[in-house]
């Protein structure tokens, strides 16, 4: 189709809907884009992604996690997982352990340089963090927290809630 056929049956904008918080919306767009930018930037020196970054950061904070784990917590595609964990592991920042107890189990541990990047990463987002509560009252990183649980499926949210608690 012509270019200029396609601008003139373009839809116009829609008429504001006052029950959508579109400015809530876009404020989580825009939270998530520097949430993620400076570890983005990070990760292009090593050829990672955000994939990379989710596996490494849930392993460093679960030392042992197994697969099955890691699969639960991201939900992604077990074939999505393997390509991700295969160039860590052949970047040497993570590392498979077969399981004592089961050894079709294969437990995931960061090694000191996958510590390193981890901790580097989650430096960047704790100082973002830490900057956007730090004009706001003191209770306000509860009220950030309960609103951030909110947002997860209510079936999941017992689940993250106890991972929350217990990190290994």
């Amino acid at each position: 189709m012509p270019q200029t056929q396609a601008r003139s049956t373009a839809a116009a904008a829609p008429a504001p809907d006052a029950t959508v918080p579109y400015d809530l919306i876009e404020l989580l767009f825009f939270a998530y884009r520097d949430f993620v930018g400076g570890p983005d930037l990070i990760l292009a020196e090593y050829g990672f992604g955000r994939a990379h970054h989710r596996v490494l950061h849930f392993v460093l904070r679960r030392p042992g996690l197994t697969i099955a784990e890691l699969l639960d917590i991201l939900k992604i595609t077990k074939q999505s997982l393997n390509r991700v964990l295969k160039e860590l592991v052949e970047t040497g920042f993570v590392e498979q352990r077969t399981g004592v107890q089961d050894k079709r189990q294969r437990h995931l541990h960061a090694t000191a340089a996958g510590q390193d990047l981890a901790l580097r990463l989650v430096r960047l987002q704790a100082q973002r963090i830490q900057a956007a509560l730090a004009d706001l009252a003191p209770e306000a990183a509860e009220t950030v927290a309960l609103y951030l649980a909110g947002l997860i499926d209510p079936a999941e949210r017992h689940k993250v809630q106890g991972f929350l608690a217990a990190p290994r």
